[in-house]
């Protein structure tokens, strides 16, 4: 195939935020490695780890400048060394850095093959928000039939597939997002949806559980909501697994733990996942495909934007003034 030496992508030149996004048109085209195979970009996914790494957060995250962005569908173009199970022209969507280009390239292990009859935009999230909310509530999370949820941040991407799937699994849902999207929270079968900004969502959560707290909390936000989520928590059994820090940092004691919040705090980080735990992310992407057979999920239908709007896209998405998924479209 045709392939150029040079590209548009969004290079991030500082870690002052993604402000500091600059379009470029003579970035040089990656070649894949050994395991790896370079697309043509289609649609890059943007989630809220653009943000940290634009604001040097994310550990081990690039250092400027870089091309931005990690979440990517498109078209095989060509292959490195050792990858077999994918073709030329393939339609696929994965991780991988800098995203936010014309070309990209993917680890080809981890790459999924995009649905027949999907669009690109559509495809965003198979391989990050998708697996990061079944992840957080089946094998780390251990949801049962019968339990209370709460989930943080319902209305975005991955809190969206997160009551969806926690609904399918039998859990009684309990959401919180800003007011102005409740209703597209309980659109998606939330069965309580709480005001994220209130500081009474811990008492909220117990009045509704007659005392006993969440069996459950998929906890993204950080800072303040954090410490409600621990409050919020069943004693004892209670599951806290936490995958983002979009609200900031936060801490707890081994004190804490001891004589405050008897509860089973778990971190996930999907990528972590992909790399150090495959058979597990292998069996998440199994469930994931039998949810989508069922109708449990269906496509997304991303809010798009021209890669040259990323920096405003990214404000808008750290001011928490998104809905859903959102994608740049090279």
């Amino acid at each position: 195939m045709n392939v150029p030496t040079t590209m548009r992508a969004l290079q991030q030149t500082s870690l002052q935020g993604p402000q500091d996004l600059r379009l470029i048109t003579d970035a040089p085209v990656p070649v894949p490695g050994p395991g790896e195979v370079l697309i043509r970009v289609a649609a890059a996914g943007v989630n809220f780890a653009d943000i940290s790494q634009a604001h040097g957060t994310f550990l081990g995250g690039p250092r400027p400048p870089y091309t931005a962005g990690f979440e990517a569908a498109g078209e095989v173009v060509a292959m490195g060394d050792e990858v077999a199970e994918l073709n030329p022209r393939a339609r696929v969507v994965g991780v991988g850095p800098g995203a936010f280009a014309e070309y990209a390239v993917l680890r080809a292990a981890s790459a999924v093959p995009i649905p027949a009859g999907w669009t690109a935009e559509q495809a965003l999230g198979l391989v990050v928000n998708w697996p990061t909310a079944l992840a957080a509530l089946k094998p780390l999370g251990r949801i049962a039939t019968g339990e209370t949820v709460l989930i943080h941040a319902a209305a975005g991407a991955t809190g969206q597939a997160a009551v969806a799937i926690a609904k399918h699994y039998g859990a009684t849902v309990v959401a919180t997002a800003s007011p102005g999207k409740h209703e597209i929270v309980r659109g998606l079968g939330a069965d309580h949806v709480l005001d994220s900004r209130s500081e009474h969502v811990a008492a909220q959560v117990l009045e509704l559980t007659g005392g006993a707290g969440a069996d459950l909390v998929l906890e993204s936000a950080g800072g303040a909501t954090f410490t409600a989520s621990l409050a919020a928590a069943k004693r004892v059994t209670g599951r806290v697994v936490v995958y983002g820090t979009a609200g900031g940092d936060t801490a707890i004691t081994n004190w804490e733990l001891v004589y405050k919040h008897q509860i089973h705090l778990i971190g996930l980080n999907i990528g972590v996942l992909i790399q150090t735990a495959p058979d597990v992310f292998g069996g998440v992407v199994a469930e994931m495909f039998a949810l989508i057979a069922a109708g449990v999920l269906t496509p997304t239908r991303p809010a798009t934007h021209d890669l040259t709007d990323g920096p405003k896209v990214l404000a808008e998405l750290e001011s928490r003034a998104t809905v859903g998924k959102l994608a740049l479209l090279p």
